[in-house]
Parts: C-alpha cells; sequence; structure tokens
C-alpha cells in the first residue's frame, strides 16, 4: 500500500480543485455575489490605508460599519493586484485543496485506516463543495484546524498542540466573524476539562486544567484584538439572531432536496453510532456533535460544522490503537512523510492548472461573470450617464460596487450594515407583499437594474413613469419618466 499512498493522497488533495479549474463554462466563484464587495473593500483599505467605519459603496453611507472580515478583503485585493480577477478562482482552487488535506487529517489519515480516510474525506468535500470563496471557508479551515489541534490534545496528553490557540483565534478575528463558533468550541474544551478535573482529585488533571485555562483566556484577549475591539462580536451576535434571516436563503434550514442534504444526515447518524459503540462517555465529543447538529440543521450556511465534528468524531472512533505506540508513532512519521510529499505535489499541480486554464486577461473572466451579473447592463448605464440613485438587486449590490463604484448600490449583501428592516422591507417590495411605492429606495429610484426574470422587472416594465433603456438576457435597466419631465 505504501507504494499508492503518495499517488492516492495526490488525487484526493487535488482533484476538487482541478475540477473547478476545468469547468470554465461554469467558474462558480465568480458567481458569489459577496466576493465582490469584499474586493471593494479591499482595493479601499489599499488606497486609503485604514478599515471602514461606514456604509461604504451604499446610499446608506452614513450608517456605521464594521468590516469584521478586513483582513480578508485586504488579502483578496493584494491578489486581485497581483493576478487580476484570475485571482477568485484560484481563490476556490486553494481552499478545495486545504479542504481535502484538512478533512483528510480529521479523519485520521496519518494514524488510522487510510482509506476509510480518504473516503470520508472524499464525502466531505462532496457535501462542502458549493461553498465559494468567500471569509466564511476561512471559518471552516480554522474551525477544522482547532478541531484537530484540541483532538490532538486530548489524544496525546500534551498541551503544546493548544499553544497555537491564541494565534489562531487572533488571525480568525480578523479574517471572518464566526470566530466565534472558535471561541465557543475552546470554551467547551476548557469546560469538559474542568468536568474531568472535578471528577478526579488527581493532581496532575488540576495542574493541567490552569494551564488550559489560561490558555484560554489568552485565546479569548486575542480575538478583541482588532481594530474594532469587540466590534466583531456584536456583529456575530446581530446577524445570526436577526429577524431577516427569514429572507435569506443561507439561514434557511436544510431542505433534503439534493443528494449532499441526505449524506450529511448519514454523516451525522454515523458519528452518533460510533460514539454509541464505544459506549462513549466523553462530554467534550458528545456535546460537540449536539451542538454541531443543532446551529447546522437549523441554517444551512452552517452545514460544515456538523461535517467536521462528526468527521473527527468517526475518525477518532477508527483510529482506536491497536498496536503499541512505539509501532503507531513509527507509522505516523512515515505517513506524514508522504502526505507532505502529497500536499507539495497536489499545490504545484494545482497552481500549474490554475495557470494554464484560468484566463490571465479581464475579459474573458467578465464574460464568464456577465453570464450571471449585469455587466452589458452596468456598462450602458455607464456610457449613458443615466440619473441617479440606483435601485439594484440584492444578489447584485456586491458586483455593482465593484464594477459600477460611481453609483451608490440601494443595497448589497451587507445585512449587518443595513439592518434587519430594510432587508425586510426589500424583500416585501420585491415579492409583491407590499406597492413598490411603499418602500422608499425603489419609489425614489431614477434608475434600476434588475434581472430580466424578476417579477418586479416585469411588473415596472408596465407602469406607465418607467421606461426600458436597455434590455438583455441577463438585466433589464428601467428609468423614471418624470426625470426627463
Amino acid at each position: 500500500m505504501a507504494k499508492i499512498r503518495i499517488p492516492v493522497m495526490l488525487l484526493l488533495f487535488s482533484s476538487a480543485a482541478m475540477l473547478e479549474a476545468f469547468r470554465l463554462s461554469s467558474l462558480s466563484a465568480l458567481t458569489n455575489g459577496d466576493i465582490w464587495w469584499h474586493l471593494s473593500s479591499g482595493l479601499w483599505i489599499l488606497q486609503h490605508h485604514a478599515v471602514p467605519r461606514n456604509g461604504l459603496f451604499s446610499q446608506s453611507s452614513a450608517l456605521p460599519w464594521v468590516d469584521s472580515s478586513w483582513a480578508y478583503d485586504l488579502l483578496l485585493a493584494l491578489g486581485f493586484k497581483l493576478a487580476g480577477l484570475r485571482v477568485i478562482p484560484m481563490l476556490l482552487m486553494s481552499f478545495k485543496t486545504l479542504l481535502a488535506v484538512l478533512t483528510f487529517l480529521l479523519a485520521g489519515g496519518l494514524r488510522g485506516r487510510f482509506w476509510m480516510a480518504v473516503a470520508l474525506s472524499a464525502i466531505a468535500q462532496y457535501i462542502l463543495g458549493t461553498i465559494q470563496p468567500g471569509p466564511a471557508y476561512v471559518s471552516i479551515l480554522f474551525f477544522g484546524i482547532e478541531l484537530w489541534l484540541l483532538l490532538e490534545t486530548r489524544r496525546t496528553g500534551s498541551l503544546r498542540p493548544l499553544w497555537w490557540m491564541p494565534l489562531l483565534l487572533l488571525l480568525w478575528a480578523n479574517l471572518h466573524v464566526q470566530f466565534v463558533y472558535g471561541v465557543v468550541l475552546l470554551l467547551l474544551f476548557t469546560v469538559t476539562t474542568w468536568a474531568r478535573r472535578f471528577a478526579s482529585s488527581s493532581v496532575d488533571r488540576a495542574l493541567v486544567f490552569r494551564k488550559v485555562t489560561r490558555i484560554a483566556a489568552l485565546s479569548l484577549l486575542a480575538t478583541i484584538v482588532t481594530p474594532y475591539l469587540y466590534g466583531p462580536y456584536k456583529v456575530f451576535f446581530a446577524t445570526t439572531f436577526s429577524s431577516a434571516n427569514q429572507y435569506l436563503p443561507d439561514f434557511h434550514a436544510l431542505g433534503f432536496r439534493q443528494p449532499q442534504d441526505y449524506l450529511l444526515l448519514l454523516l451525522a447518524m454515523a458519528a452518533f453510532l460510533a460514539l454509541g459503540l464505544r459506549r462513549s462517555r466523553d462530554l467534550f465529543q458528545i456535546l460537540l456533535l449536539a451542538g454541531c447538529l443543532a446551529l447546522s440543521f437549523y441554517a444551512q450556511r452552517d452545514i460544515w460544522l456538523i461535517t467536521l465534528a462528526a468527521l473527527a468524531m468517526i475518525g477518532e472512533a477508527l483510529t482506536t490503537p491497536r498496536r503499541d505506540e512505539a509501532t503507531l508513532a513509527a507509522d505516523a512519521r512515515r505517513w506524514t512523510g508522504d502526505a507532505l510529499i502529497a500536499v507539495t505535489a497536489s499545490l504545484a499541480v494545482v497552481i500549474a492548472v490554475a495557470m494554464t486554464r484560468i484566463p490571465g486577461k479581464r475579459e474573458p473572466l467578465l464574460a464568464k461573470a456577465g453570464q450571471s451579473y449585469p455587466v452589458a447592463a452596468a456598462d450602458y448605464i455607464r456610457e449613458h450617464d443615466l440619473p441617479q440613485p440606483l435601485f439594484n438587486a440584492y444578489e447584485w449590490g456586491g458586483f455593482l460596487t465593484w464594477y459600477l463604484p460611481e453609483y451608490p448600490v440601494a443595497i448589497d449583501g451587507r445585512a449587518d450594515l443595513y439592518g434587519e428592516d430594510t432587508v425586510a422591507e426589500y424583500s416585501k417590495a420585491m415579492n409583491a407583499a407590499v406597492r413598490y411605492t411603499d418602500y422608499p429606495a425603489l419609489a425614489g429610484a431614477q434608475t434600476i437594474v434588475l434581472p430580466k426574470s424578476a417579477i418586479m422587472a416585469e411588473a415596472l416594465s408596465s407602469v406607465p413613469i418607467y421606461e426600458v433603456a436597455y434590455s438583455d438576457d441577463v438585466a433589464i435597466v428601467l428609468t423614471n419618466r418624470r426625470e426627463h419631465e
């Protein structure tokens, strides 16, 4: 098996990324609406050498805004300066490669049943295959790394892996708002460590608990080392518990309309079964699985939580030592060497494929984006200097902040900027639950750009005060006749 181990890992680590590069007809990374306002924010940070404090690029520019993913935005902008639009699909390819490596490690690929770890990693990649290269992907990777470090601490009894936690959470808190999940995971680990210490009068366990507590406290302090101090915490709780989430598809519960949903359910069931077969009373593992399951089935944007947790629990069950520790350690060293070779080769292959398959010029990639975004419509608005203010579709707002920055958008994916009332009003107006005249942003707009297939686009086209200025297969542009009277 040693001869085929490296080729198998190479295929496992690179296949999803290469598939993304070869699917040039549907570069999914370019259809992620939020990636564009992250790019706009990052470019603004580069230009002004400061972090945003208000609603840039928006008609709500007077409102305060916390860019909780400012470091991600900055890195994205730097990549854009170096590689242009190609950085977006390349970023997704990199994330997919890292996810493959991480899931393989969580499944115990270096210390257990190799083929089972390969299968579990492939399943996890399939379940999470549609996730786009926004900062949420950073949370997936960082949560997986944190979980792996915590499990390594428990398995080996050494606190050395735990000392990475302050640095991990420091970076995470500046990259994405869901670092709060990492904080909760660390607190769960600390509390269950305390419970184990309470159940035993051992001096060693008391000492371990004190060290774990110090590391946890230092890690919590690291999360407020941001330009906004504790501001990202406020953003997390405001967006997670917003009443407007009912209008946002990512916050809806799983609909079980695609194979990945059923596979996720089976994976979660297998994790609980693994605990049951081991008759585990491990409070950390039980609470981890239960909490991740509840969060993932409550909002489909968080399905990665139960995916990674279930993978790790199954991996723990499958890697129960059956040989002496010396033999296991020797095997782990050999497998780690093979894995490093496979990871290095995978990155080289992915970079080579990305450079050869993904167009380097702006025009071909804009043409791909134009299949989902109003590229031609925005060009028409700019060339004909159509009047402001602009009203736009929610899903297009982020793109327009980057491609048409001279026209502040009415709304985009920054729900924390606009607030739950604005998102609710927009959703009701676009679904004809209220008259369009009752929504000020739409009623007062002089130029309107909407998807050609939208119900509101068809409805407004028949309203006498609006004139169709431009139309194609993607978008329709309307202008208010009263502006010319």
